[in-house]
């Protein structure tokens, strides 16, 4: 089984500036508690084909992630997609992007999870821990950007 949840927030910052914070990638210690460290392969600028590796805590056990930037439209859409191999992995995810004025931007972030072998038993268990935490991601988020 696999699904989806999704987050939005208004950041009142100018989408370009929320873009390159997004994209960076190794911000995302900033605002998701779960990421313990991330790295970036190769330097230089995201953009399709970009490899991100990150340590991550769940459930109190430590995993390896690998994502791969799959569509990168600046300033306006990002997706990536796991290439790791764990029991739940982020088949698909990504950022929208949308100016709603001078200064200000509406993002939305999403995930697809989907399980594999046991994981298959747990994904509804991490779809619902994501569902529930998405407002408070959302506002963390917005908190780690306009903090930039």
């Amino acid at each position: 089984m696999a699904g989806q949840f999704e987050a939005t927030a208004e950041i009142s910052r100018p989408v370009e500036e929320v873009f390159a914070f997004l994209a960076a990638g190794t911000n995302d210690p900033k605002f998701s508690p779960r990421v313990q460290e991330i790295t970036k392969t190769p330097e230089g600028p995201t953009a399709v084909g970009t490899v991100f590796t990150s340590t991550v805590k769940d459930a109190g056990m430590k995993t390896g992630r690998t994502f791969r930037i799959t569509e990168f439209e600046e300033p306006r859409r990002i997706r990536w997609a796991e290439t790791s191999k764990n029991v739940v992995t982020a088949e698909e995810g990504g950022y929208d992007l949308e100016s709603t004025g001078p200064g200000t931007t509406k993002v939305r972030i999403f995930n697809v999870l989907e399980g594999h072998g046991v994981g298959k038993l747990l994904v509804g268990f991490a779809l619902g821990a994501a569902r529930k935490d998405a407002p408070a991601f959302g506002q963390r988020i917005k908190t780690a950007v306009e903090a930039s």
